[in-house]
């Protein structure tokens, strides 16, 4: 049984996520107020939480029936841990809860945890976005997975 539990992000996690940001993705880190408006727009977002301590979060938008996996990011210090697959795991139920056939997401080409973290939840790459990703350049895989409906 794990020793964290799942929450809806809140305006006071935000701090939280900064360093997790800065500490994973570096120049290309969200910034707060790009946090905010994923709430204001009402966008679903969990977090992880070992006690108060934020150990990982994720997003997901919904249009429709398509579905779209707005970021998964987890401290190093918590992963493999689980931390990634429950986010994900919860991001797909509330997908299939609201009618969503349809997911997607982008991650980076030399994120190969990632890609086989996605792989093992059924998304297959269907594209790529060149330097999708900047100041770095770096392009990304677009994947896709049908939900059941």
């Amino acid at each position: 049984m794990p020793d964290w539990d799942i929450a809806p992000l809140r305006w006071w996690h935000i701090e939280q996520l900064l360093p997790i940001e800065d500490e994973l993705f570096g120049a290309e880190a969200w910034n707060a107020a790009m946090f905010w408006s994923e709430l204001a727009a009402g966008h679903y977002y969990r977090v992880v939480l070992d006690d108060e301590r934020v150990l990982g979060y994720a997003g997901l938008a919904l249009s429709g029936d398509d579905g779209w996996v707005n970021n998964i990011a987890v401290r190093k210090a918590a992963q493999r841990r689980g931390v990634a697959r429950a986010l994900l795991n919860d991001l797909i139920g509330r997908a299939e809860g609201q009618g969503v056939r349809r997911l997607a997401l982008e991650v980076a080409v030399d994120n190969a945890a990632a890609q086989r973290l996605y792989d093992a939840f059924g998304f297959e790459g269907v594209a790529i976005r060149k330097g999708y990703y900047q100041p770095s350049n770096t392009d990304a895989v677009v994947m896709m997975k049908e939900l059941r409906q």
